[in-house]
């Protein structure tokens, strides 16, 4: 199996199911209402909303850099604000997190493997680096998500 299948396993497993750790990121969303999505149960703490939010701009920001854009988020943009706490504009956020995911597999899919060892942006860390970081941030955030569902 080539590295960058193994990457893609383990991006997919994070965020779909058979996570090693636990419930993945799919897993730990399911049956969150929008009104508990947007509770803040620790005062200090993002809610389940905005955590998504966040994670979907960092799948797009990993895709972006995939395609060689020298992408940073402004901190508007990597904490967006939850505007809008309908039922449908929760639907539309796990949507868009779902869009964000497939899209960023698609680029992993079509990444030649060389890349992985290069930056993928001057003076940027390598693919290998920012894709097993995104592994890693999504499995972080769904074990917050986790928590905060308790709370």
């Amino acid at each position: 199996m080539s590295e960058r299948a193994r990457i893609e396993e383990q991006l997919q497993r994070a965020f779909e199911g058979e996570a090693w750790h636990g419930p993945s990121v799919r897993e730990v969303l399911v049956s969150i209402a929008p009104v508990q999505a947007a509770e803040h149960p620790l005062p200090a703490a993002h809610s389940i909303w905005e955590i998504v939010l966040h994670m979907t701009t960092w799948h797009d920001t990993v895709r972006r850099r995939l395609a060689g854009e020298a992408f940073m988020p402004t901190p508007a943009q990597d904490w967006p604000a939850v505007t809008d706490t309908s039922e449908s504009a929760w639907r539309a956020a796990l949507a868009d997190l779902d869009r964000s995911y497939r899209d960023v597999r698609s680029a992993l899919a079509s990444l030649d493997e060389s890349r992985l060892d290069e930056a993928l942006v001057p003076g940027g860390s390598t693919g290998y680096v920012q894709l097993h970081g995104l592994v890693q941030h999504d499995l972080y955030h769904a074990g917050q998500i986790a928590v905060l569902r308790k709370g």
